[in-house]
């Protein structure tokens, strides 16, 4: 593993494969680069050609907190550009499911000097999917700050991994301005606001329009309300150069991998592979 200093961000990584094309892997929720699947997934890729960062986003595992920018994905998504640019792997395939699609689908539209692919499922949307992201991602440190402070904000579970795996981290924390702390969170939490044009949270739809690299995008399961079948047939009618595809897995896998949380959500990442090293065969021809 190693550490890379990103605008002033310590960020966590590393690069699994020696030689050929790059990729980056971008997890969902507030999961790091250690979280089942996806290392699995780096090593399937990397066993094929390829090279593969996978990383700790600013706010997960051993990476820096961070409560800048207009969204924690916009943010998260610089972060990784910085991180592209830093290691000299830009272009590369930018990769991820859950949140890591759009952070994937924001570092493309806000960075197009580092992305020369796209690959992307679980894309989040929908009126009960967007709301549950502005509740999960933002109402426990919004309450906290507003009724006690940012020590309470420091004492909440959801912090607690990055604190342990970064012990700075919890001072990074407590010297936030309350104020502008509230400020940041009411600003990220608005951003999921399934009240506007876009599709994707902090990604105009005609910026979409002009992503104008391969694109691979995974089929939502019609269970899936938390990642809608909508949500990702339109986000590959935006791409203009968009594959949509069937997943390797069934219908209820999101469901599934929810009731089966304690294994892992990103646990079958690895069944990916062979789809995402097919459609890199064909868009970039040796």
């Amino acid at each position: 593993m190693g550490t890379a200093t990103v605008d002033g961000l310590t960020i966590a990584y590393e690069v699994i494969g020696d030689e050929g094309r790059p990729w980056t892997l971008t997890p969902g929720g507030r999961y790091g680069k250690d979280t089942p699947g996806l290392r699995e997934l780096a090593h399937e890729l990397a066993a094929a050609g390829n090279r593969v960062v996978i990383w700790d986003r600013p706010n997960t595992g051993g990476s820096d907190v961070c409560f800048t920018g207009e969204s924690e994905s916009a943010m998260q998504a610089d972060a990784l550009a910085g991180l592209l640019r830093h290691l000299d792997l830009g272009p590369a395939v930018i990769a991820g499911g859950s949140g890591g699609s759009r952070v994937s689908l924001l570092t493309a539209a806000r960075h197009p000097d580092v992305a020369q692919g796209l690959a992307v499922w679980w894309i989040s949307g929908g009126v009960l999917g967007l709301i549950a992201l502005g509740y999960h991602y933002c109402y426990g440190s919004l309450l906290a700050a507003w009724r006690e402070g940012m020590e309470a904000v420091a004492d909440l579970p959801e912090w607690q991994e990055v604190i342990e795996a970064n012990p700075a981290n919890r001072q990074r924390i407590l010297d936030q301005d309350r104020a502008r702390f509230v400020e940041t969170f009411e600003r990220w939490m608005k951003v999921y606001c399934p009240c506007g044009d876009e599709l994707v949270p902090g990604l105009d739809d005609d910026v979409a329009r002009s992503l104008d690299i391969p694109a691979l995008v995974f089929r939502s399961g019609v269970s899936d309300a938390h990642h809608t079948r909508e949500t990702s047939e339109r986000v590959a009618e935006l791409l203009p150069q968009a594959q949509l595809v069937e997943p390797p897995w069934g219908d209820r896998e999101w469901i599934e991998r929810q009731a089966e949380h304690e294994k892992g959500l990103f646990v079958r990442w690895p069944l990916l592979a062979p789809q995402l090293l097919e459609w890199a065969a064909s868009s970039y021809p040796a």
